[in-house]
């Protein structure tokens, strides 16, 4: 596999999983595959794995097999007008552009917020 082609399974695995969000917040949704649709998004962002991440190759296996066959499912078992609009949402969401500006505000805010905790804690502690 070369990168141009890793990026592309990359790039359709977040458009697969914002359309899965997405359907999962359309009242539409069935609730079980709504609670399977919570399950897979659990699963695929907790730090717990049904096999460790620091096992070589088998660590990383689960989750390359696991959460893409949850995806595939709940897309399956979703109905075909949730989907569609769920689909809709997905391209445009992941069209939005990326604010680099905003983002560094961020950054910029959060070491603000951490140099004045450290500040004080060492002011507190040297007293």
């Amino acid at each position: 596999m070369n990168i141009p082609s890793l990026k592309e399974q990359a790039r359709k695995l977040k458009l697969h999983t914002l359309t899965v969000y997405f359907a999962a917040r359309d009242p539409d949704m069935p609730v079980l595959v709504r609670f399977l649709a919570i399950l897979v998004a659990a699963y695929a962002l907790s730090p717990i794995d049904l096999i460790p991440d620091f096992i070589p190759v088998l660590g990383y296996l689960d989750d390359l097999i696991i959460v893409p066959l949850g995806l595939a499912l709940i897309i399956r078992l979703t109905p075909a007008k949730v989907i569609e609009s769920a689909q809709l949402k997905a391209a445009q969401s992941a069209e939005k552009p990326v604010s680099y500006a905003a983002a560094a505000f961020c950054i910029l805010v959060w070491l603000a917020v951490a140099y004045f905790c450290a500040r004080w804690v060492f002011v507190l502690y040297n007293n």
